[in-house]
């Protein structure tokens, strides 16, 4: 090897070290962009599958034989998929001077993570069938595969997705317990929502405080729609259209129409009043005589109405919040 070769060997080296250098410098220099979490795929078989499950334990009307064995099977399924479960159990009042034993169940996802976003639905049933066309049966209890079980169906679910998944927010899952016990047709908003005043009265974590909360109810009637609720977009509409396009970009979008939708008293009017802001997906009706599915608190309200079609489309809005939270 001359000398000739050896200094263009020499140069050539040098100027590789500098541009390894020089790339080196500008890659510490870029911006590091974190890719955003992949997206589990909700499964509405599953889903259906839990409503199915709840229903077999007959209406869970809160004291009956239905309502404690489905409590201990909800316990049982929110340990399978969450970090932790805190179980509260409390008596309450109801309108009519009835003195209930209630439950109210927290799975808890994520217990270490600040920024935390709360999921909730209720899981009891309506002890009277008081909308039924069919007068002599305006006295039984409502089997609310609808208003009831298809909420805690999806979230129960999305709590399972998570477990195989696990998101960088924490989740906390709030089934709670006597919504539906409360005065139909009167102005009494207080005698509804038993469960979540006293989860509130009661929070399950000193100074709880999720940067915002999703409340889901009747959630699986086949013709199912989702407009934003009034009282939703009053107290947390930033919220409403975070969740509204996040249904548009999981592809779900006409299920969840933009515009101003119905009223509601729900547990979630109870929640934003205390501080935390959350919105209701509602499937609420124009026209008619209550402004919800057919078989809204009466003996129709059963398993054969369930279509998983609206299941998937709320639970996969709900993943895409979750794995894309940025609120």
């Amino acid at each position: 090897m001359n000398t000739m070769t050896l200094s263009l060997l020499t140069v050539a080296a040098v100027a590789l070290c500098g541009c390894s250098s020089n790339r080196q410098q500008a890659a510490q220099q870029e911006p590091v962009h974190e890719q955003a979490q992949q997206v589990p795929e909700f499964v509405a078989d599953s889903a259906w599958g839990f409503v199915a499950a709840q229903c077999q334990f007959g209406p869970r009307v809160p004291g009956s034989p239905a309502h404690t064995q489905c409590g201990e099977w909800l316990h049982r399924q929110l340990l399978q998929w969450s970090d932790t479960v805190l179980e509260q159990t409390g008596e309450v009042s109801t309108y009519d001077g009835v003195l209930l034993n209630i439950r109210n169940l927290v799975g808890v996802i994520n217990p270490a993570a600040q920024r935390r976003l709360l999921l909730m639905a209720h899981w009891d049933c309506r002890p009277w069938a008081d909308a039924d066309p069919d007068a002599t049966k305006r006295r039984e209890p409502v089997m609310g595969a609808n208003d009831g079980a298809s909420g805690v169906a999806v979230l129960l679910e999305v709590a399972r997705q998570l477990h195989a998944s696990r998101p960088e927010v924490g989740v906390d899952i709030l089934l709670t317990d006597a919504e539906d016990w409360g005065d139909s047709g009167n102005d009494n908003e207080e005698s509804w929502a038993l469960g979540t005043q006293y989860w509130l009265a009661h929070p399950h974590q000193s100074g709880y405080k999720p940067i915002f909360g999703i409340l889901l109810d009747m959630v699986g009637a086949p013709d199912a729609r989702f407009s934003p609720e009034f009282f939703s977009m009053q107290y947390a509409g930033g919220f409403v259209d975070h969740v509204w396009n996040a249904a548009h970009e999981a592809g779900f979008g006409a299920y969840f129409p933009k515009g101003q939708g119905g009223a509601v008293t729900d547990d979630h009017v109870f929640v934003n009043k205390a501080g935390i802001p959350c919105i209701d997906i509602i499937d609420m009706r124009t026209g008619g005589d209550h402004g919800f599915f057919a078989g809204w608190h009466t003996t129709h309200d059963t398993l054969d109405g369930i279509d998983r079609t609206p299941l998937k489309a709320v639970g996969q809005t709900l993943l895409q919040v979750i794995y894309h939270f940025n609120p």
